[in-house]
């Protein structure tokens, strides 16, 4: 891979909060991000919770976003490979993303390897040690019958509901500090470290966290967190030999 092709990744834009003012600044930066790297991308990966919310009703399409869905489709129908991994705050997508916008959708960490590294690429959200109480309203939500009861609330009201539940998580309004915990208390760096234990990894790279980091994990291994769009602006890039972040200004 040459240094003018190069594969970026980027997670947890929360576009839609903390309103849609707001949002829309936010946005039109993304889209700005997504028009500098085009120039020179062999593939984008978005790991998860691209929206605050979004539920995919048979007939119904969440209003707003149409910015930086027509941005992804447009670099999607250009040839630009791109990838989506559902996070816990568009826990519901279903197929838009596939059959509108040719773009894949994964729910599970999925491996890859580019120039002879093998990454392993995720959201985050409940991977590692502890975190049981996430774990379980994870698997009630994302069953078949929550979404099948959610469906029947009219969409005015479910995406209202939703909205104002997400609004109070402190972690995504902004308002806890959010903080490094320290190696050993950093679940996806704990994850990282046991995926080892059976496999050699380069790169693990997730997001979920809305912190920017890097930890070395040891023999070459390295785990990287992509950090936020609320107020990181950071996203990670890899030119055929190293994998960094960087911020966009």
């Amino acid at each position: 891979m040459s240094s003018k092709h190069k594969i970026y990744f980027a997670s947890d834009q929360h576009f839609g909060i903390p309103n849609a003012e707001k949002s829309k600044v936010r946005e039109k930066k993304f889209i700005a991000w997504l028009d500098m790297v085009r120039v020179d991308a062999t593939a984008i990966f978005l790991l998860g919770d691209l929206f605050d919310f979004w539920f995919e009703y048979k007939k119904v399409v969440p209003r707003g976003f149409v910015r930086v869905l027509g941005k992804i489709a447009e670099i999607s129908d250009s040839g630009i490979p791109v990838y989506f991994f559902v996070g816990n705050h568009d826990l519901w997508m279903s197929d838009y993303f596939d059959t509108e916008l040719g773009i894949p959708v994964f729910r599970q960490p999925q491996e890859f390897e580019f120039d002879g590294k093998v990454f392993l690429i995720g959201h985050g959200d409940g991977l590692g040690p502890g975190d049981k109480g996430y774990k379980r309203m994870k698997k009630l939500f994302s069953h078949p019958v929550s979404k099948w009861f959610y469906r029947w609330l009219h969409p005015d009201i479910g995406v209202k509901l939703a909205q104002y539940l997400s609004t109070k998580n402190k972690l995504i309004s902004g308002e806890e500090d959010i903080h490094f915990l320290g190696e050993e208390n950093e679940w996806l760096a704990q994850y990282a470290k046991r995926k080892l234990e059976k496999k050699h990894y380069d790169y693990f790279l997730f997001g979920h966290r809305h912190l920017p980091m890097e930890i070395e994990l040891g023999n070459g291994s390295k785990y990287i967190n992509t950090g936020d769009w609320i107020t990181h602006f950071t996203y990670a890039v890899f030119d055929g030999k190293n994998l960094e972040l960087k911020t966009y200004e």
